[in-house]
């Protein structure tokens, strides 16, 4: 193995590593910034601050999309043991399809239940 062939997934690593620590770093920095000129202006930053949904809440919708995800590499071992089609495509369209399909149920359930407290 030469030199060159040794420093290649050296410098992948390093350089997706300092990628994710500068696009985190310039979204802190420019949110701080952003906080401080409304606190000048005299606007309240925390009007703009998201609200933290119920652990319940938050809950569903992973373990929805997780049991989907499940499901979705079930269906993709069966597509790909009584088919034809190539493995890799049955197992990824069966994930995004379950893991959406997850996704959707989450969201009629809680459509449902903000019209049961709303109505």
């Amino acid at each position: 193995m030469s030199t060159l062939e040794l420093f290649i997934p050296i410098v992948a690593i390093v350089f997706s590593h300092s990628l994710a620590f500068g696009v985190l770093y310039i979204y802190l920095r420019n949110r701080n910034r952003e906080r401080m000129l409304m606190i000048e202006k005299g606007v309240d930053p925390s009007i703009y601050m998201q609200k933290k949904g119920t652990s319940s809440s938050t809950a569903l919708k992973y373990g929805l999309f997780l049991v989907g995800i499940a499901v979705g590499i079930i269906m993709g071992a069966i597509i790909s043991q009584t088919t034809s089609m190539v493995d890799g495509f049955a197992y990824l369209s069966m994930i995004l399809l379950f893991g959406g399909i997850g996704l959707m149920a989450y969201y009629l359930i809680e459509r449902k239940k903000d019209d049961r407290t709303n109505g």
